[in-house]
């Protein structure tokens, strides 16, 4: 008897899990890429960006994250990759779980002015001379699979064109 309605409940729950939609309401990459050399992508990002008069992208996040695979997601359809293309040179840099005291990767965000990931992802942007952007909204985008495609735009359309803050 038990076991009969151990049965039934899982099947319940299996079918259950069947009947939620596969859609998620924002692309999500499958894999977030990623390298063993995460500051020579940078720099490389860096090098290109001073070549092309380009701002460099950095996305740090990670493939346990929804948020992270949710961005990722969204800087590969066609209509963020025609943004990303025209005016950033785009990085994935692997943090780990910074708020977990499982970080990886940190001195990429240190060296550019972000003292702390509290979460994924972060969004640094960057000139092609190595001075951050949006220090006041980097580490903002833990929530990027709630964000609307047009907002993420908006912002990142903004970023290209932000000028500078002052120099310290």
């Amino acid at each position: 008897m038990i076991r009969a309605g151990l049965a039934a409940s899982l099947a319940l729950a299996l079918a259950a899990c069947a009947t939620v939609p596969d859609a998620a309401p924002h692309p999500e990459a499958r894999s977030y890429a990623v390298t063993a050399d995460a500051m020579g992508d940078v720099d490389a990002a860096l090098a290109r960006a001073s070549a092309n008069g380009k701002r460099v992208l950095v996305v740090l996040g990670a493939n346990w994250c929804h948020d992270s695979r949710a961005l990722a997601g969204w800087l590969e359809s066609p209509r963020f990759a025609a943004i990303a293309a025209e005016r950033y040179e785009t990085v994935f840099v692997n943090v780990g779980m910074p708020q977990n005291s499982d970080g990886h990767n940190l001195d990429v965000a240190r060296r550019f002015g972000l003292a702390e990931v509290p979460g994924t992802p972060a969004l640094l942007v960057l000139t092609a001379e190595g001075r951050a952007v949006n220090l006041d909204t980097a580490a903002s985008w833990r929530n990027a699979a709630s964000r609307s495609e047009d907002a993420i735009l908006a912002e990142l359309t903004a970023l290209a064109e932000t000028p500078l803050p002052p120099a310290p």
